[in-house]
């Protein structure tokens, strides 16, 4: 497929918008995003998640006209993208769950109680009171739809392991390349459009990058700095360290995880340890892969003591750390 007609089927899709959408999302950046919406009304809140929205497209979020008090919008990364999680999202903190949901609860609950939920931080949606809102999620620079889905298919090029020198709205040959050979490989129909690919691209990535591994989630109003330690060989190993942001996720291990436990120790940035236990391995303050922690403070080491995550064989694992720690 040229990249010609790529743009030719971009702009043919950005015709068609959802239709008698009250709130209707748009991503104006070069990642699939996964959007969560919560409407307020004292004393109860409504929240659903998750909306896929790949780059350059808009899709309908609610339906119902926007009545409620406030309306909150979160939105993060695929999973399948390589590098460090993004998310939108502000101040306020609210119940989720990884998968797709739709729950009620208090405006004032203080914690997630109900099974497999968890908080990420929402952002307040400004509609001027109006009952139909259209939303974009941006990144620097700016872009336009058509950018933006030009942007995404290099980036998941990327993620699929070509050669993509930059990120970006623009053509290029290496794109053409790339956009030709993977839709050769995967024998896309003549008529196969971007529907199709975007969908290809996220699910090849993500057998590169997820379900396996180690992702861990910051789900507090603090940046997180993360250190990991594994039995590799019978030896134990420590790395470090991961910056991850407030609602956004690291993928720490990128390949498939084959032992009972993995160990964790999360310092907030601005001082003192949220996650720690029993386990002893050897960190320094720089970025480091340390084997062995048998004297760490001989070998001119620091010694911290990490918590232990219970993979249990799984090929893939997702730590939530909340403002109290680590969330069993």
């Amino acid at each position: 497929m040229k990249l010609r007609f790529l743009l030719a089927a971009i702009a043919c899709a950005l015709a068609a918008t959802p239709a008698q959408a009250a709130l209707t999302l748009c991503n104006r950046t070069s990642y699939i995003l996964y959007a969560a919406t919560s409407a307020i009304q004292s004393p109860r809140s409504q929240t659903q998640g998750w909306t896929r929205i790949t780059p350059g497209e808009c899709q309908l979020a609610r339906k119902e006209p926007l009545t409620a008090e406030t309306y909150l919008v979160h939105a993060r990364t695929s999973l399948a993208h390589s590098g460090p999680a993004r998310a939108w999202g502000g101040a306020y903190p609210v119940c989720v769950k990884d998968a797709n949901f739709s729950s009620a609860q208090g405006v004032t609950q203080p914690y997630c109680t109900a099974e497999d939920t968890f908080a990420l931080p929402f952002a307040p949606l400004d509609n001027r009171g109006k009952s139909v809102w259209t939303m974009n999620f941006d990144e620097q620079p700016a872009m336009n739809a058509t950018e933006a889905q030009l942007a995404g298919v290099k980036r998941l090029l990327k993620d699929n392991g070509y050669k993509i020198d930059r990120i970006d709205g623009k053509p290029d040959k290496a794109t053409g390349a790339g956009l030709q050979d993977f839709r050769k490989r995967m024998k896309f129909a003549v008529t196969a459009g971007n529907t199709e690919l975007f969908d290809t691209l996220e699910r090849e990535a993500r057998k590169k990058i997820a379900p396996a591994g180690y992702t861990a989630c910051n789900e507090t109003r603090d940046v997180l700095l993360l250190a990991l330690g594994q039995i590799e060989g019978g030896r134990p190993v420590s790395r470090g360290w991961w910056t991850v942001q407030p609602g956004a996720c690291a993928k720490a291990v990128t390949t498939p995880l084959n032992t009972e436990a993995v160990y964790l120790l999360a310092l907030r940035k601005s001082g003192g340890t949220l996650v720690g236990g029993g386990m002893h391995f050897c960190t320094t303050a720089a970025a480091f892969e340390i084997k062995g922690a048998d004297n760490c403070s001989g070998r001119g080491l620091a010694d911290n003591g990490f918590a232990a995550t219970p993979t249990k064989g799984a090929s893939g694992y997702v730590a939530h750390i909340g403002p109290a720690g680590l969330k069993r």
